[in-house]
């Protein structure tokens, strides 16, 4: 009469073998959470970028040739340490400007964040068509 059943020696492998399948199946896991909060973190970056670069794109009080900086406020960034520097510098001008004319400006934007312990940061261009002032006509006389 033959007795059915495991023995106790395939009742260890068997469990060994599981244990290993488990700690591969966690460690991919932790590895898929992990890059799902840098995209979260990325993906909410550039959100924050696109709403900074409309809003910057609609200001024409901006300062030209000179960098803008800002923090974002947490409601908007989930609690994450975040920010943005600008820099608005003329693209492209006419060969003799006069008041009237369009002139090209850049919008180059820097979106940071902390995440764990360290900065990272995201960059946006943006181009604005604008009307040149009288005013604008002696600071582009003096340009280099």
């Amino acid at each position: 009469m033959r007795r059915r059943g495991f023995t106790l020696l395939e009742m260890v492998v068997a469990t060994t073998v599981m244990g290993i399948a488990v700690v591969g199946l966690l460690s991919g896991l932790s590895g898929a959470v992990r890059s799902a909060a840098r995209l979260r973190d990325y993906d909410r970056a550039v959100q924050l970028a696109q709403l900074r670069m409309n809003e910057l794109l609609i200001d024409d009080a901006l300062p030209r040739n000179g960098d803008i900086e800002g923090a974002f406020d947490a409601s908007l960034s989930d609690g994450v340490q975040s920010g943005w520097r600008a820099h608005v510098s003329a693209f492209e001008m006419p060969p003799a400007p006069v008041p009237g004319q369009f002139a090209l400006d850049r919008i180059e934007l820097e979106i940071w964040w902390i995440y764990g312990a360290q900065r990272h940061t995201f960059n946006l261009d943006g181009y604005r068509r604008r009307v040149l002032k009288p005013e604008d006509i002696p600071q582009l006389a003096a340009a280099p």
